[in-house]
């Protein structure tokens, strides 16, 4: 099975796809769609749809993880990147993949077995799973992994 997972932002939107083959998970891609700062909100969504749409249909995946939004302060940041993980779900739905969602607390659990582990702690976890020897750049793309790897524990492939 093959999964891609999506770390949701406007300017910068991390992608990681994995394949798991009995059980066995390795890297496939990974990486960042980004949009300019001072571009229109419409414009920096339709580039992220096209981008998708092309990885989805190079790497064809069967299944897609999404982060769910972690609110902070910053409405508009919410905003915006809300409006990031509709156009991803969007994606997904046209590529008729089967989407699941996970809370970041959820991410850390299943990667370090603590739902509050620091950022560089479940980067670690990325590279030593995935059995890479550096970790993923930029953090867009281990935060994407990380997704796609937490999905993974939940199949019985």
């Amino acid at each position: 099975m093959r999964i891609i997972g999506i770390d949701p932002g406007t300017g910068i939107l991390g992608f990681g796809i994995v394949d798991v083959v009995k059980g066995k998970i390795s890297l496939v891609d990974a990486g960042v769609i980004r949009t300019p700062v001072k571009e229109d909100d419409a414009v920096r969504l339709l580039t992220i749809y096209e981008e998708l749409t092309d990885i989805i249909a190079q790497t064809k995946p069967s299944e897609m993880a999404v982060e769910k939004l972690f609110f902070s302060q910053n409405v508009t940041t919410a905003m915006t990147v809300s409006q990031a993980r509709g156009v991803v779900l969007l994606t997904a739905m046209q590529a008729k993949l089967k989407i699941s969602e996970y809370t970041p607390g959820q991410i850390k659990q299943a990667l370090t077995g603590y739902g509050k582990a620091e950022k560089k702690q479940i980067q670690e976890m990325v590279r030593v799973i995935l059995k890479l020897k550096v970790v993923p750049q930029p953090d867009d793309a281990a935060d994407a992994l990380a997704t796609a790897i937490t999905h993974s524990m939940t199949l019985s492939v």
